[in-house]
């Protein structure tokens, strides 16, 4: 039995909405055994299932179907997460990062780093390498 890869990220609680999900996969952020899919793509349990999520690449293992979204309870059993945990560590740097200069992502067009932007990310640099 296979079903929908957007319905199953859906159903295991990886997308807060099935819409969600859909547009993950088409705009080649899920892969399913190292392909890009889209939505209607069919997975089978056993499957290994990559998610773009800037600054890393999430893995999971399909472990059981289910087509309507279940318990986050019930959703542990949908689901193993095989990414590393050093990909991890750096998702949560990311996130309790308020300036965004860990990983120097800037929106586009919005100009040249400030004096301060600029000395707090060459400060992170230097605790890095060191």
């Amino acid at each position: 039995m296979a079903i929908r890869i957007d319905q199953w990220l859906w159903a295991a609680r990886l997308f807060k909405t099935r819409t969600l999900a859909n547009q993950a996969c088409r705009g080649g952020r899920v892969q399913v055994a190292g392909k890009t899919v889209k939505p209607a793509h069919p997975v089978r349990t056993g499957e290994a299932v990559s998610i773009k999520q800037p600054p890393i690449v999430r893995q999971y293992l399909v472990k059981n179907l289910a087509v309507k979204r279940v318990s986050a309870a019930l959703a542990r059993e949908l689901v193993e997460e095989t990414t590393p945990a050093a990909d991890l560590e750096k998702l949560a740097l990311a996130r309790h990062d308020p300036l965004g200069l860990i990983f120097a992502s800037r929106d586009r067009g919005s100009g040249r780093p400030t004096k301060k932007e600029r000395r707090s990310l060459e400060e992170m640099l230097r605790e890095v390498k060191s």
